[in-house]
């Protein structure tokens, strides 16, 4: 949601980081690689409690993340590195979720079902993209939902800054991943008969 609606606002300094990035000679391939390295080091750092450490690193995985794509915009996008883009965007989650389950026992649960929720989603979104692909809907691979990669974040933000509340600020996110797999599949039924 965030993610669609603020884009037009931040994306000219994401253009100015994608030129600048470029002029230092890196490809988006390898934005992609340094910001799935950065974010997957987060893991680390929730588990030895330096949240501090653990949210800037997450946000600036984030903002390569949003970098890279746009230098693969301007090179034309590669298979490669849409592959690469995907896994390593639930590389950085995943090492955010370890870290809290490994840090905060009590909270391995609804984790659990969190992480569970990221699979029914992603399987969800790749479904949906290849079907898309197959029947020639090709605008339809990525529609806005009310869980967008921002909004992920923020979350797992919420999750570090206030430990007490994990459980709930999980359940919530969990919750309104549903909704957004939901939401995503309603859209699909409606376009892909």
């Amino acid at each position: 949601m965030l993610d669609t609606r603020a884009r037009k606002v931040v994306q000219p300094l994401f253009e100015q980081m994608a030129t600048l990035l470029k002029k230092m000679g890196l490809s988006a391939n390898q934005v992609t690689i340094i910001s799935g390295i950065i974010g997957a080091s987060t893991g680390f750092f929730v588990y030895n409690d330096m949240m501090g450490i653990a949210i800037l690193l997450l946000w600036l995985s984030g903002a390569l993340d949003v970098v890279d794509g746009t230098m693969a915009r301007r090179e034309k996008t590669t298979p490669i590195g849409t592959i690469l883009d995907l896994v390593l965007d639930r590389v950085v989650e995943l090492s955010v979720l370890i870290g809290i389950a490994l840090r905060f026992p009590e909270t391995q649960v609804v984790i659990l079902l969190l992480v569970a929720s990221f699979v029914i989603g992603m399987t969800m979104f790749l479904a949906i993209g290849a079907v898309s692909d197959n029947y020639g809907f090709k605008s339809f691979q990525y529609q806005p939902g009310l869980v967008e990669r921002t909004e992920g974040f923020l979350f797992l933000t919420a999750m570090l800054l206030f430990p007490s509340a994990i459980i709930w600020i999980a359940v919530l996110f969990l919750i309104a991943e549903l909704y957004t797999v939901g939401e995503r599949f309603y859209q699909a039924s409606k376009v892909l008969r």
